[in-house]
């Protein structure tokens, strides 16, 4: 079932962290932070919302970290009821797809809750300052992947984030695969 979150909570802080990456390495918040901008992504390596995408998110992470926008993918599904969604199956993911950044486990799904999480793919954006300002789709792709020419909406938002501090008035909620919480 398709999960579609909230519209963006325009100022509340980004929450910290501390989660271990497929690198092998420990990530906060501090450390993904950029000089213009963060964006925290949601993701996972089964829902068919994320792979209709993965080579867009891949393209767009890369032209805003030369933007000086940090970036950063964390899964937070129950790996033990979806085992591809676990570490290992993300390093593998993460290798696939040339991530130029750090795809992080959140396996006590704290981190997810904090952000208020909702969908895979769930966007967060934040300026300068650790301000959200974007909580939106990355296009106008679905199930299935959008136009070569459609719009490049987090793109175009999180560089605008980074040159004024403030994200778009209208943005367009993310749609995807429910986060899979564990039950237990």
């Amino acid at each position: 079932m398709a999960v579609s979150p909230p519209v963006c909570d325009f100022g509340i802080p980004a929450p910290d962290f501390s989660l271990p990456g497929t690198d092998g390495r420990m990530h906060s918040f501090a450390d993904i932070r950029g000089q213009r901008g963060t964006l925290v992504m949601f993701i996972c390596n089964h829902c068919p919302y994320v792979q209709s995408v993965m080579d867009r998110i891949t393209r767009d992470a890369r032209d805003l970290q030369q933007a000086g926008i940090g970036v950063v993918a964390i899964s937070a599904n129950d790996a033990a009821s979806y085992p591809q969604d676990g570490p290992e199956a993300m390093k593998a993911e993460a290798s696939k797809h040339g991530m130029s950044f750090p795809y992080l486990y959140d396996e006590t799904q704290q981190v997810a809750r904090a952000y208020g999480a909702e969908c895979t793919p769930d966007f967060f954006g934040y300026n300068a300052d650790g301000q959200l300002q974007y909580r939106g789709r990355l296009d106008a792709s679905g199930r299935k992947p959008a136009p070569a020419d459609s719009r490049r909406e987090l793109y175009e938002a999180m560089l605008q984030i980074a040159e004024t501090g403030k994200g778009p008035a209208e943005q367009t909620p993310s749609m995807g695969c429910s986060i899979k919480w564990k039950t237990a």
